[in-house]
């Protein structure tokens, strides 16, 4: 049996942020070897995410970012399951490790990032690490990447929403903001009516039209006024034919005009807590 002294437990400790009587447990358990010492309290962590598997992560940290060109962005959202622990710097600290790891490899995907070396480890295994240390549930809940001639990254509500922009040129700090603001605070389902699905747009229309019939309006008439209002749900729901929320009196179509007439948003991601 080995010897287990205080500096083993501080260093255990130290190595991987679970507690002073877990790690000498660890190193009891482990007879010593540091190696076996952390994967048995790497298992301590999986065995307290499977019991605490039903609860929900309805909270934790947003982080968006661009890399060093402005040409590619992700979003990395990292749940936990109180406002207490999304709150916790060291907490905040790693999510923003994971996002700059994301970005340097190229990850595309969050099966990527998960497999992606943190340091001596996955992110999954440190994710898991997290869960020993803190003995909540914590997950890599959502992923988003895009790549453009620029992108845009904006976090909104302290880490509660990210948001990533991808613009068919350079833009200002000033223009890329508005309109990552304007996402954020709109929720537009896509850029223009070109890119909404069309299962949603048939779905929109027959509500439409079985509301106006409900009116008792001839059939031949209700699908004149469904148009309309399927026109009305592009003009809310798309961002070019949105209002701009700085200006109302102007469409978000209308704004990238008066910057330049041949910018384009050509793609957006947006992720918020919930």
């Amino acid at each position: 049996m080995a010897t287990i002294t205080a500096a083993d437990v501080n260093k255990l400790r130290q190595q991987t942020g679970a507690g002073m009587m877990d790690c000498r447990k660890a190193l009891v358990e482990s007879d010593g070897d540091f190696e076996k010492a952390v994967d048995y309290l790497r298992k301590k962590g999986q065995k307290v995410a499977a019991l605490r598997s039903d609860r929900e992560t309805k909270e934790g940290v947003i982080i968006a970012k661009t890399g060093a060109d402005n040409k590619t962005g992700v979003i990395v959202a990292l749940g936990c399951e109180t406002d207490f622990v999304a709150k916790n710097e060291d907490f905040v600290k790693f999510a923003q490790s994971i996002v700059d790891l994301a970005l340097a490899n190229g990850v595309k995907t969050v099966e990527e990032l998960g497999a992606a070396k943190l340091d001596d480890a996955t992110v999954a295994d440190k994710v898991n690490d997290q869960v020993a240390k803190i003995g909540e549930k914590i997950n890599l809940s959502k992923f988003e990447m895009i790549e453009a001639a620029a992108v845009t990254a904006y976090i909104h509500g302290n880490y509660r929403m990210g948001v990533l922009v991808g613009f068919s040129k350079p833009v200002s700090d000033e223009v890329g903001k508005d309109i990552a603001m304007q996402i954020a605070a709109m929720n537009p389902i896509a850029v223009d009516a070109d890119g909404v699905p069309a299962d949603l747009i048939a779905r929109e229309r027959e509500i439409a039209v079985d509301q106006i019939k409900a009116e008792g309006k001839p059939a031949e008439m209700a699908e004149k006024i469904a148009q309309g209002k399927i026109a009305k749900f592009f003009k809310e729901s798309t961002l070019l034919q949105q209002a701009f929320v700085k200006d109302g009196n102007k469409s978000v179509a209308d704004y990238l005009k008066s910057i330049d007439a041949d910018l384009k948003v050509t793609s957006f991601k947006r992720i918020a807590l919930g």
